[in-house]
């Protein structure tokens, strides 16, 4: 499991030609030092876990009182001038903070869950260069889309020709999509071996959210939904920005966390003496965490035949 936020401080802090300069590297160096603290006490952290305890609110309360401390360390004006939204560091910590809050929920579901951010599955297309290769191979192409944080599974998928045997042209060569490390499309004669995650949770993180990106986050979801039918798709942030003219029914994202219960104010004027930054709420973070926890401790029923055993289809 790579830590989204982490890994993102060491690429800054192992950059060859970036943040090379003193200021960078004395601010990293700070950062660096809160960090590993955050993360130690993450770490130490147990639970919640996929059993309902009277334990689980204070777990949260712990967890989100670590990330409270750590983002108002990280939020100061020197760090957000210095590193813009652009290098993610920043926008990542939140991303991390949901591996700690599910890390212990989904280990009780086996050793290879999928947890964190994903290169994830997002449609599949057959594309031989003509028809006489179409005979010899399928040449799939598997479509992906970056999410901030899935919990779901990886698929290995493998796809062959049943046609007559031909001369094979080529083997051990990657496939048309081309896919990145471990995941390369294994080649041999007529077949092919694709590796692929498929979500059933997928979360995306902001900092604040406004229509245009509710309406991207509501296109990512109907295209999840499409091919994984019981996934469902979150957006969490810290502030929002969309206006009482909104429809949020017409979207078609499950639910909207807005973690500090605020409306968002730009950047700059967060730094104003007289501005006031609610507190992450540990109630909205425990409604997150419930909501996901049902939904992968639940039986998933549905299709045709259990709407008509009932009467009412969906």
């Amino acid at each position: 499991m790579i830590l989204v936020h982490g890994s993102n401080l060491e690429q800054k802090e192992q950059h060859k030609t970036k943040y090379r300069d003193e200021v960078s590297t004395a601010y990293l160096a700070e950062i660096r030092i809160e960090y590993n603290k955050w993360h130690e006490a993450n770490t130490a952290l147990n639970g919640p876990t996929s059993q309902s305890s009277d334990s689980d609110f204070d777990i949260i309360s712990n967890r989100v009182e670590l990330l409270e401390g750590y983002k108002g360390f990280l939020d100061q004006q020197k760090y957000a001038e210095q590193f813009d939204s652009r290098s993610n560091l920043h926008s990542s910590v939140l991303e991390e903070f949901l591996y700690y809050l599910f890390r212990d929920l989904v280990a009780d579901f086996g050793e290879k869950v999928l947890v964190g951010k994903s290169h994830a599955f997002k449609d599949i297309f057959f594309m031989p260069p003509n028809y006489k290769s179409m005979l010899k191979r399928p040449y799939v192409s598997i479509e992906k889309k970056d999410h901030d944080f899935v919990i779901g599974t990886t698929i290995e998928a493998i796809l062959k020709t049943t046609g007559e045997d031909a001369p094979e042209e080529q083997t051990g060569q990657k496939g048309i999509g081309e896919l990145i490390g471990s995941y390369d499309t294994q080649i041999e004669g007529k077949t092919e071996k694709h590796f692929f995650d498929v979500p059933t949770v997928v979360i995306e993180c902001k900092t604040y959210l406004d229509k245009t990106m509710l309406e991207g986050s509501s296109r990512a979801a109907e295209e999840l939904k499409a091919r994984n039918p019981n996934g469902i798709y979150i957006v969490v942030m810290e502030w929002l920005k969309l206006t009482e003219d909104v429809n949020l029914r017409k979207y078609k994202v499950d639910q909207i966390y807005v973690f500090r219960k605020q409306k968002n104010t730009d950047r700059e004027f967060r730094f104003d003496n007289d501005y006031i930054k609610q507190p992450i709420d540990p109630n909205v973070v425990l409604h997150l965490f419930n909501s996901v926890r049902n939904h992968l401790t639940s039986d998933w029923e549905g299709g045709i035949k259990h709407g008509l055993d009932r009467g009412w289809l969906i």
